[in-house]
């Protein structure tokens, strides 16, 4: 099964004190947590992957909490991304891709390989790195995203290799990190960051509406207005998958952000 070309929208996992009073229902079971916000999102994007292995037992079960359209996106181990020579890698790439993902079937969305804030852009070993990335596990094709948070990636060095391995790059809205939103690969993968505390859905209307555009144009094979970019603006490409994510900012605005930007795309 595929899902081709949808604007999906989530949040930063699904365990979160503060969403027990303001986004799942009252005297709702911990344990049905993930039910329940995957039935009010369509992707959530799972950060306890970073911090330590998960058995397939674990992947099964997300996949039979989840609806049939659903999908995570899993960011991938740091041990992978963590270190000094990125080409030394192998076994830690190696072990997460096989450490029972392939049990999400098709709910299984983009790799985020997050890189460090001190982590430079070193070309050959950044290549070497991105040659270890498999294209697939278990006959199921995977799908990488960089997510580099040193200025030295604002390149065009950086932007070729990515594209040469067909691997697309994390456009965050933040002012904490690097922000450029060139595509490097035939997705969309963006973080959105500013979410505040003052607003009832989190960020104004004014910028759900923008988003909304934002993520239309995307999926459509544009690009949008504004944005900062390393290079002009590519030709119009075929239509693309959009994964959109509130994550970190005002946390505890996150799912009602979210919500808000899926009624917007109706």
């Amino acid at each position: 099964m595929t899902q081709e070309n949808r604007i999906r929208v989530g949040i930063g996992g699904w365990t979160f004190e503060p969403w027990r009073s303001n986004f799942y229902p009252g005297g709702l079971a911990h344990h049905r947590e993930l039910e329940y916000a995957s039935r009010q999102l369509s992707a959530i994007e799972v950060n306890g992957t970073y911090y330590s292995s998960q058995k397939p037992a674990s992947f099964r079960k997300w996949f039979d909490e989840t609806p049939e359209d659903f999908m995570f996106s899993l960011k991938a181990i740091r041990y992978a991304t963590n270190r000094r020579v990125l080409a030394e890698a192998g076994d830690s790439v190696s072990r997460f891709i096989e450490s029972g993902i392939a049990e999400l079937r098709h709910k299984l969305g983009p790799i985020v390989w997050q890189f460090a804030p001190t982590k430079r852009f070193e070309p050959a070993d950044f290549e070497a790195f991105l040659k270890l990335l498999p294209g697939s596990i278990d006959g199921l094709p995977l799908r990488h995203v960089l997510d580099v948070r040193h200025e030295s990636f604002k390149s065009a060095a950086y932007l070729a290799l990515a594209r040469k391995y067909r691997c697309a790059t994390v456009f965050t809205d933040s002012d904490d990190y690097p922000s450029f939103a060139d595509l490097t690969g035939d997705f969309l993968y963006a973080r959105l960051m500013r979410t505040e505390p003052t607003h009832a859905a989190g960020v104004e209307p004014r910028v759900l509406d923008a988003l909304a555009l934002c993520a239309t144009r995307w999926r459509d094979g544009g690009e949008p207005d504004g944005l900062p970019r390393i290079e002009p603006v590519a030709a119009r490409a075929a239509p693309r998958d959009v994964f959109l994510y509130f994550i970190s900012g005002a946390k505890e605005k996150a799912p009602a952000a979210a919500m808000a930007l899926l009624q917007r795309l109706g």
